[in-house]
């Protein structure tokens, strides 16, 4: 990478740094995956991830809570420390989780009531006074911007909701969890664009308590939602920054070529 390509999110005071992510590399087998990728994310950050198909997004986002864990073939060097702790280290892989939650591409609640999905994390984590939970359902549904909608239907199925209230109760079952971090996998891609539009809007309040990474293939969602910008491409960090400089004043051309849309 050339040198005025570096990371400027690397450039941060990293004592102010909810997560810094230093030399990482991927590999599944003997293919990598990702190369030598440095990012940092400060509290209250919303960063974007863009970049076409296939470049790393999301199999880098699945590093931050240790997704790839499962995957046999999967090898990872370098670290990636949240408030200082080395998450691959001594970490309870639980205890992760609830300090980094995950909203998918497609909304996946679980075949049970609305109020049983948010409280499920907590339930199976021993919380079973009835009145905390409640209080907690609430809270988080309000957050998420769901409760007025769902107050009177917390004994329904949430399979009953729509697309997009399904995908606010799967950030309600996050939040549940008191996250430092929400990371959202393409959480709009298979909603409409009043559904979109809430979610957006739901980020913007939701980085007032967290800290964002989203996955998105909309140049226009990430300029919407985010303070700063990652741009992948074959698995390398190309260019990170503010998400204006990254916009307006991209420093590598293979950032202004993908933005401008002369490729991906």
């Amino acid at each position: 990478m050339k040198e005025d390509t570096v990371n400027t999110m690397n450039n941060e005071n990293n004592t102010q740094s909810k997560l810094d992510v230093r030399n990482l590399d991927l590999y599944y087998g003997d293919f990598q995956a990702l190369k030598n990728v440095n990012f940092n994310l400060a509290k209250n950050d919303v960063a974007a991830l863009i970049g076409p198909s296939g470049c790393g997004k999301s199999t880098f986002i699945r590093v931050l809570n240790r997704m790839n864990d499962l995957i046999p073939s999967c090898r990872i060097t370098g670290d990636v420390m949240l408030d200082g702790q080395d998450i691959y280290g001594s970490i309870d892989v639980t205890e992760l989780r609830s300090r980094v939650g995950m909203v998918f591409q497609k909304p996946n609640p679980f075949n049970m009531t609305v109020f049983d999905n948010v409280a499920y994390g907590r339930r199976m984590q021993g919380m079973k006074d009835k009145r905390k939970l409640a209080d907690l359902v609430e809270l988080s549904l309000v957050k998420a911007a769901l409760w007025d909608e769902v107050k009177d239907r917390l004994k329904k199925s949430a399979l009953s909701l729509s697309g997009g209230q399904q995908q606010r109760l799967c950030i309600a079952r996050s939040i549940a969890m008191e996250p430092e971090i929400i990371l959202m996998d393409e959480p709009t891609s298979a909603l409409d664009p009043i559904a979109t539009g809430r979610i957006e809007g739901l980020i913007g309040e939701l980085k007032k308590d967290y800290s964002i990474v989203i996955v998105t293939h909309a140049m226009h969602q990430a300029a919407r939602v985010s303070n700063k910008t990652a741009f992948f491409l074959l698995g390398e960090l190309v260019e990170s920054g503010d998400t204006s400089e990254v916009f307006t004043n991209p420093r590598d051309k293979r950032t202004e070529d993908y933005i401008s849309g002369r490729f991906g």
